[in-house]
């Protein structure tokens, strides 16, 4: 038999109910999986899994024939699937102020990572040192936060990263925000602890707070490079 197949015959089991088709059984198990990893942690027993599902390991493995392949997928479905392409353009849309974009950007992320699974299993992966934790965060590094300083750049009226490259001091800033987000998400489902009930009220301070101090903070960490200051020779 082909794996990832089934025999359904007149596609019913012999108490009459109705088989999975292939594709459907596949997606039985990935959100099984995800909601399994999100609660006992990546320590889960394939076993347990399909205990739980009810279904046999054999049958599993023959959608996902080890652990790490199915953890593969829950990474992609939990993970990539939820980064929005428009999130890219969104960020470097010099149309609008940088105040706008942000807050529509982390409105919108909030609402796509603040749940049960996600906090969990990013939580458990960074624990059991799955490389969910790295490859994700190399995601955020390369398609927000260096966007972000160069914004950042360009309202502090400072050379742009073609002239002068970014350091990871500036990549920092950008993560204290970031990582500001994401913690009430830590809060709220592993410490369960509240979180602001007016949210979308709450990312527009914050980042009106952090876009207040983050440009000032710059031209004072590349003092040569701010607007009016002087040549490296010394000319007027």
């Amino acid at each position: 038999m082909k794996a990832g197949t089934e025999q359904t015959g007149d596609n019913t089991d012999h108490q009459g109910r109705r088989r999975l088709t292939p594709a459907e059984r596949e997606k039985q198990i990935v959100d099984g999986a995800i909601r399994f990893f999100a609660e006992v942690g990546f320590e889960g027993q394939t076993r347990e899994l399909a205990k739980r599902l009810g279904i046999t390991q054999p049958l599993l493995y023959r959608y996902f024939p080890s652990k790490d392949s199915l953890i593969e997928r829950v990474y992609l479905e939990v993970f990539v699937k939820r980064w929005q392409p428009g999130w890219d353009v969104l960020i470097v849309d010099r149309s609008r102020s940088l105040h706008d974009r942000l807050t529509q950007f982390y409105r919108e992320y909030t609402r796509a990572i603040f749940n049960y699974e996600w906090v969990r299993i990013f939580m458990f992966a960074g624990l059991k040192g799955v490389n969910i934790n790295e490859r994700y965060l190399g995601i955020v590094r390369e398609k927000l936060l260096r966007p972000v300083c160069t914004e950042l750049r360009e309202m502090a009226g400072l050379p742009s990263p073609e002239v002068v490259p970014l350091t990871e001091e500036e990549l920092e800033l950008a993560w204290d925000l970031h990582g500001g987000m994401y913690y009430m998400g830590i809060r709220q489902w592993i410490y369960h602890l509240s979180v602001p009930d007016d949210l979308d009220g709450h990312i527009d301070r914050v980042v009106g707070t952090f876009l207040r101090g983050a440009p000032e903070t710059l031209r004072e960490h590349f003092p040569s490079l701010a607007p009016n200051a002087p040549s490296s020779s010394g000319a007027n």
